[in-house]
């Protein structure tokens, strides 16, 4: 499974944008602190976020960045798309040459679990994690096998 650092830090300094912004604009510099991510490679994730839409910059005295949309607006996967992450459990990225020119055994396995994790990811949004941060409503998701749900750790 391939979720680097690069997704995870993204979705990091969203959920802190998200929790911090308050009707003003949060700078790069406070999230970096908070999250001890450096402001480099803040920079290069922030230019992302906003070529892809999901974040505003601020310019000025008192400037920084704004989510662009509405946090229910905003999935987990939209964020980790904008900064051009893959999610792949295939050995092959998805070119099915596993085995040389053709697909490994358990090829379609792994690619059943991109799917899954895809959607998972699509259906958890940024209003979900703020609201999970504040305790009111933890990440869940549905367990097929129990017909409920169950809590993310």
């Amino acid at each position: 499974m391939r979720l680097t650092t690069k997704g995870r830090f993204a979705v990091t300094a969203m959920l802190d944008l998200a929790l911090q912004e308050n009707g003003r604009p949060v700078t790069l510099a406070g999230i970096s602190e908070r999250q001890n991510i450096s402001l480099s490679y803040l920079e290069q994730l922030f230019s992302r976020l906003r070529q892809g839409g999901l974040v505003k910059s601020v310019r000025g005295p008192g400037g920084g960045y704004r989510v662009a949309l509405p946090l229910d607006k905003v999935s987990v996967s939209d964020i980790i798309r904008a900064v051009d992450e893959q999610i792949d459990a295939t050995q092959c990225g998805g070119h099915e040459n596993c085995m040389g020119d053709k697909p490994c055994m358990t090829h379609d396995l792994w690619t059943a679990l991109n799917h899954k994790i895809l959607d998972y990811l699509e259906g958890v949004s940024l209003a979900q994690l703020v609201a999970s941060q504040k305790g009111s409503k933890p990440i869940s998701i549905a367990d097929p096998r129990r017909k409920g749900e169950l809590r993310a750790a």
